[in-house]
């Protein structure tokens, strides 16, 4: 598709949040890996896959995670649920686990306030043109992080999983956001970094789609997912300016 094809009649702007915001289109999984390394822990890759999924589903099975928590409170949470699975499988001595989850966690804090600093300028810019609304699987703080970050005020609007009961991949959360949009889905532009969670759940309601193409999750070997016909694909969010110039 053409560039001028793909930005006309483009009227309003749906981000994701995690990984495309806070991350630079680097999946998490990869970060908190590096946090470990930092810290001096090489885990072993199938140890802390293990350990990265199980927090990620006591996450969503429990309320650990209140709505005043900013992403340090966050990651402290999710680094000390990691660290107590991987104590229970013997990978790492109780010792380790008291001394490293705030190194862990600050690194990791750290890094999205560094690449929410760099989206700033560009959602900044992109909000004085279009209408927004963030749309993302979250813990029921979004709202808190933002505001942490300084990026709240740029989304008035906010779908997020854990409130409306409906998570992506399921199209449902993104027919949310354009309807509080108010206009056409072939009219709104979705930003993401997942495939699978993001762009094409998307391209299925007729929304154009552009792809923040970093680092991703490790699916054990699956085939990767082919981004939709006719998505833009971004190396950075900076690129966003200058696709829709």
């Amino acid at each position: 598709m053409a560039e001028k094809d793909f930005i006309a009649g483009i009227r309003g702007i749906i981000f994701d949040y995690g990984g495309t915001i806070d991350s630079r289109g680097t999946h998490w999984s990869i970060i908190i890996d590096k946090a470990y390394r930092n810290a001096g822990i090489a885990l072993d890759p199938g140890a802390f896959r293990d350990a990265y999924i199980y927090a990620e589903r006591e996450l969503a099975r429990h309320p650990h995670i209140r709505p005043e928590h900013n992403f340090l409170d966050l990651m402290r949470i999710k680094i000390r649920i990691e660290l107590q699975r991987l104590f229970e499988e013997g990978v790492l001595d109780a010792a380790t686990v008291r001394n490293i989850n705030e190194p862990v966690a600050r690194y990791c804090y750290d890094f999205a306030r560094e690449c929410a600093d760099e989206a700033r300028p560009v959602i900044e810019t992109l909000s004085g043109r279009y209408p927004l609304v963030l749309v993302s699987n979250f813990y029921g703080n979004i709202s808190s992080v933002l505001a942490d970050f300084y990026l709240l005020r740029f989304f008035p609007t906010i779908v997020e999983s854990s409130v409306v009961g409906v998570r992506k991949p399921d199209p449902r959360i993104f027919t949310l956001g354009i309807e509080a949009l108010g206009m056409a889905a072939e009219d709104v532009l979705v930003v993401g970094d997942s495939i699978g969670k993001d762009l094409i759940p998307a391209a299925s309601l007729g929304c154009r789609t552009a792809w923040v193409n970093g680092p991703g999750w490790d699916d054990g070997g699956k085939t990767p997912l082919s981004p939709p016909e006719g998505a833009a694909k971004l190396a950075s969010l900076s690129d966003l300016l200058h696709l829709l110039k």
